[in-house]
């Protein structure tokens, strides 16, 4: 079966920084903690510490994102979405990630994830399915605050940051489950 493109590749073109994590790295495997024990998986769906450097001096605002293209649903998976990131914050803590969101900066404010829950979601492709890749993504903003409330889809959200995406860092690890 043939990989799903990477969606970056279809929005305008912004330049890169780095992002890096002490949990996860491009192209390894996600451990236990950020696999999903909801979807029942064995993991924790715990979300990775994340860090980033390098991005635009005029940033207002940043917003983490992590999507599975390769979910088989021919949309993909969106396991993460916070938004409204304060432009003085270049780091999540292991866990920021959780329903109730205590450990994110002040401001900050997530989305439902594609289960329809608050938080992050860990991976749980279908067994035998193949490599899935979790593409964590920091998106440098040029707005304070993304005109939407937090009952909106990620989609909406990514529609809402066309335009106002100064430049991005991905960092993406992969899962598989046999």
């Amino acid at each position: 079966m043939p990989q799903p493109p990477n969606p970056y590749d279809f929005l305008p073109s912004v330049p890169a920084f780095e992002v890096r994590s002490n949990d996860v790295s491009d192209g390894e495997m996600l451990s236990l903690p950020q696999v999903s024990g909801i979807f029942g998986a064995g993991g924790e769906d715990i979300s990775p510490h994340l860090t980033w450097t390098d991005a635009p001096e005029d940033t207002k605002s940043y917003a983490v994102t992590c999507f599975d293209p390769d979910a088989p649903t021919g949309s993909g998976f969106w396991h993460w979405v916070v938004y409204d990131i304060p432009a003085e914050i270049s780091e999540l803590s292991t866990g920021a990630g959780s329903q109730d969101g205590e450990l994110l900066p002040t401001g900050a404010k997530q989305l439902k994830n594609d289960a329809g829950l608050y938080g992050y979601l860990g991976s749980a492709p279908p067994s035998g399915h193949g490599l899935h890749r979790y593409m964590f993504a920091v998106h440098a903003l040029s707005v304070d605050s993304l005109p939407i409330s937090e009952e909106v889809s990620a989609a909406i959200c990514g529609f809402n940051m066309f335009g106002s995406t100064l430049a991005r860092g991905v960092i993406t690890p992969v899962y598989e489950q046999n």
